[in-house]
């Protein structure tokens, strides 16, 4: 392996580490990274899962350092998403996403309105949803969810955080502790997925993962010192980014290639 992929792997998987950690949609870059490395789409969906894992763990523990991570709902919400994940890994194998791209870029589009218009929402924290127990409907829309973070996993953080913000009433920055919790319990499943299929590469895969160890300890640290006024911020610059390169109105993919 050539030293400028190990720099390229690194620095992108910084960049998805942090950004992940903090909002959501920073997959592209290091699915980008991958496949401008050559590794065919659904392998680099597979090999960016080792990292995923690996991130998460990083992040799930400076969260509990901090004491800002509710493990017991966490586990719970995660219980669907875990089952719908493995699902989601499955049909991934065999099908492409580019339809599931445009839908997406709208919904996330839609979903920043709430972002920007209803402020207190994801600032403050609502107590009552926090104390209230996890009902039918949150177990089905979190299994719908595992499906699609299964399938691809770009954006699934910000369905992850608009229903842990908006259905059971936390605040950004305990949304994104159990966040990344979720993330955790069904990547395993999904990278075991894609093992079987061997579309997996782990040199690539735990190269990657150390450049998102070092962004997800980063902004974990920056989320619990800034707060949510400030993850709230980065969600919105994030998701305008993201929902316009799924849109095609501009392309990420080439302009992390033109850098290298």
């Amino acid at each position: 392996m050539a030293w400028l992929e190990v720099v390229i792997l690194i620095v992108s998987g910084i960049l998805v580490g942090f950004i992940n950690t903090l909002a959501g949609g920073g997959t592209i870059i290091s699915l980008s990274a991958l496949i401008l490395l050559g590794l065919p789409a659904n392998i680099a969906n597979g090999t960016n899962r080792i990292a995923v894992t690996i991130q998460t763990l990083t992040s799930v523990a400076v969260f509990r350092h901090h004491n800002v991570l509710d493990t017991k709902k966490g586990l719970r919400l995660g219980i669907p998403v875990i089952i719908g994940s493995i699902l989601g890994a499955e049909i991934a194998t065999t099908i492409a996403e580019e339809v599931f791209e445009k839908i997406i870029g709208v919904i996330i589009l839609f979903m920043m309105a709430f972002v920007i218009y209803k402020p207190e929402k994801w600032l403050k924290g609502q107590i009552h949803l926090q104390n209230r127990k996890v009902t039918v409907w949150q177990y089905i829309l979190f299994f719908v969810m595992g499906v699609y973070g299964g399938f691809l996993h770009v954006g699934i953080g910000y369905f992850l955080l608009a229903s842990l913000v908006l259905g059971a009433g936390y605040d950004l920055v305990k949304a994104n502790a159990v966040k990344v919790l979720i993330v955790l319990m069904y990547a395993p499943f999904t990278l075991l997925v894609f093992m079987l299929h061997n579309e997996v590469n782990y040199k690539y895969g735990l190269i990657l993962a150390i450049g998102n160890v070092l962004g997800a300890l980063t902004a974990s640290k920056l989320s619990i010192k800034r707060g949510a006024g400030f993850v709230r911020w980065v969600m919105v610059v994030v998701i305008l980014v993201f929902s316009f390169h799924l849109l095609g109105i501009i392309d990420v993919k080439s302009l992390i290639g033109s850098d290298f």
